[in-house]
């Protein structure tokens, strides 16, 4: 008999308790940005673009920018070239000066950007506005090899490669962090119950009407409008431990893996169940026909197949009611079927009402 195995995920299994505000909320419009540019990684050992058109016309770009013209009909050979794209995220509150990394990705038929080296490329934002300047060695995880006979090996993706502090930023964002006289927490995983504990956990501490729920999302708090001052203001709510609301009653089914996720609110109620199987067995014993001594007939192979049919008797469970976590995986155990069977189980419990939760399959 097979046992269903339950995962217990921690976090909708576990009881409530209180959170940081920082660790539950983020505070609106202070977000990261992407940047994205093309460029040139120069410096492969042969594993560069294969005569791709865009590379060429790149590189005979960048030769006129020298001052070097490439005669029209010549190969400028870029085997040793590669095109990329480059992003990076601009972190909130990014300077002038700083650092950033970046990760370029071949955009050609390159097979390795291993030993290659980036050259100076711009990086733009949604606006098409340069806000950092990328360059440097790339550090490239993967590699690959093959041999005469075309065999070859490949580990990880080695035509993607990373540049640690590889951009500069040039240009900074503007932040509405310090315009207006309030600050908006937006609650990563949305929940009026939630909503309700910060905003009372907030007015419990600086009095009443400080802040208020939009919804079951954004909380609104009046803040000062000083720049300083507002950035130890923040510092102060964002410590505040908050009781979030318990997770909504669900189970979740993984129909490739066979992976069953309860959460902590689940609950069954009474229902009856049956289980059984039926296995079916095809073997082949294929017999050898051999003709009389003074026969004409020839030596022939004569298929034979033999067909089993067994089922197991169905036995009948009673299910709940269950209220608790443990209630449940110990009904749900009872049935001895295997983690797909499992799976209508809780399928037909949902049709008739007996499973307390949203049954979720992915």
């Amino acid at each position: 008999m097979q046992i269903l195995c339950v995962l217990l995920l921690l976090m909708l299994g576990m009881e409530a308790s209180a959170d940081r505000l920082k660790d539950i909320t983020s505070v609106q419009g202070v977000r990261s940005n992407q940047l994205v540019g093309y460029g040139l990684v120069v410096g492969l050992d042969g594993t560069g673009d294969n005569k791709t058109p865009s590379t060429n016309q790149t590189v005979r770009n960048l030769m006129k920018k020298f001052g070097i013209a490439i005669p029209d009909g010549t190969d400028p050979k870029v085997k040793n070239v590669a095109a990329v794209s480059v992003h990076a995220e601009l972190p909130p509150f990014a300077k002038p000066g700083q650092k950033i990394d970046i990760t370029a990705s071949s955009l050609g038929n390159a097979k390795s950007l291993r030993g290659g080296s980036l050259l100076m490329t711009s990086l733009k934002g949604a606006d098409g506005r340069i806000y950092a300047m990328a360059q440097g060695s790339l550090v490239v995880g993967g590699f690959g090899a093959e041999g005469a006979d075309g065999s070859s090996i490949k580990v990880n993706v080695p035509s993607v490669g990373r540049i640690p502090n590889g951009a500069t930023v040039e240009r900074s964002i503007p932040s509405p962090f310090q315009r207006g006289d309030t600050l908006t927490f937006d609650l990563l995983r949305p929940d009026f119950t939630t909503a309700m504990n910060v905003t009372e956990r907030i007015n419990d501490l600086l009095g009443p009407n400080t802040a208020y729920a939009l919804d079951a999302t954004s909380i609104t708090v009046k803040a000062p409008r000083d720049a300083s001052q507002r950035v130890s203001f923040l510092s102060m709510l964002e410590n505040l431990n908050v009781e979030p609301g318990e997770e909504a009653a669900r189970v979740v089914i993984n129909s490739r893996t066979g992976t069953i996720v309860v959460g902590q609110n689940v609950q069954v109620l009474p229902a009856a169940v049956t289980h059984g199987s039926l296995s079916v067995i095809i073997s082949e014993a294929p017999a050898v026909s051999q003709p009389n001594v003074f026969g004409e007939g020839e030596t022939a192979v004569v298929p034979r197949s033999e067909i089993m049919a067994n089922q197991e008797p169905g036995r009948m469970f009673r299910f709940g009611p269950a209220t608790t976590l443990s209630q449940v995986v110990q009904a749900v155990n009872q049935v001895g079927a295997a983690p797909g069977d499992i799976m209508a189980v809780l399928e037909a419990l949902k049709q008739v009402g007996a499973l307390k939760a949203d049954l979720i399959v992915i």
